[in-house]
């Protein structure tokens, strides 16, 4: 069962503490000091190769620090493990695994159950109700290789989601996907966030973020800035993070004309 997380003003819900990673003798972070206080939608926006998706998987065990620490409400990952829900990137799936719809959805009750308890008709239930919840519900016994992208990236969103965790992880779960699977899965997400969950995006679109997410950070391989979306996303801050990319100078300019957050 999940619980709404509650913790004194002085122990952040994550804290990254000096992180450092590093690939062979590539830094790929280099000493990131950030902490997320109360339960939000918070994105990870930066430039190709700024090692956004690197920052979630440091947090989620997936990749060695080469120094710093993580910590969830003060305490480190170990024995957290099944509060934390993670939706990777699309292209490492394999596509073709032949389960249904249904079954990669009750993935998400694994954790919970443990290695020798076969899901019952509880979870299975729960796994329906977290189908209907991205819209879903009538294919749940078709294979997962037959959806479209947004559709896949919707049943790994429903997995999370059976997972009933406290802390989740999205990386690029807007790569690739229509407008419709867009609009479905930013409201889920602001529901986990009006549930009292952390919801950690990482995301490449300016605009929706603009519109979207209470705070951000910047990232290229060190932290730029974070904080609250409007203070963070100014034209300063995306040009020391996008140098020489111009065009994201333009792309917040149409975030503007077209009703995002005032920045």
């Amino acid at each position: 069962m999940t619980q709404n997380i509650s913790l004194p003003a002085s122990v952040p819900l994550l804290e990254f503490h000096d992180v450092t990673v590093a690939y062979g003798r590539r830094p790929v972070l280099w000493n990131i000091d950030l902490s997320i206080n109360t339960p939000c939608l918070f994105g990870i926006i930066g430039p190709n190769g700024a090692g956004k998706s690197t920052l979630i998987k440091a947090a989620l065990g997936l990749v060695p620090l080469a120094g710093g620490a993580v910590r969830y409400e003060g305490k480190q990952l170990s024995g957290l493990r099944a509060r934390v829900g993670y939706v990777p990137q699309r292209e490492t799936v394999d596509w073709d695994f032949p389960v249904s719809v249904l079954d990669v959805v009750l993935m998400g009750t694994y954790a919970r159950l443990g290695w020798f308890r076969r899901p019952s008709l509880h979870e299975r239930q729960l796994a329906r109700e977290c189908l209907a919840r991205v819209g879903l519900s009538d294919l749940a016994e078709r294979q997962i290789g037959r959806l479209s992208g947004g559709q896949q990236q919707r049943v790994f969103l429903a997995r999370a989601l059976a997972q009933q965790a406290d802390f989740y992880f999205l990386d690029e779960p807007m790569a690739g996907v229509d407008a419709r699977s867009q609009e479905r899965i930013f409201t889920v997400l602001s529901e986990l966030r009006a549930a009292g969950k952390l919801v950690v995006v990482v995301h490449h679109d300016l605009r929706t973020a603009a519109e979207w997410f209470d705070s951000v950070a910047l990232i290229d391989m060190r932290l730029v800035a974070s904080g609250p979306t409007a203070s963070v996303l100014t034209p300063s801050n995306l040009q020391s993070t996008y140098a020489g990319h111009l065009d994201i100078l333009d792309e917040l300019g149409r975030a503007v004309e077209q009703g995002g957050r005032t920045l």
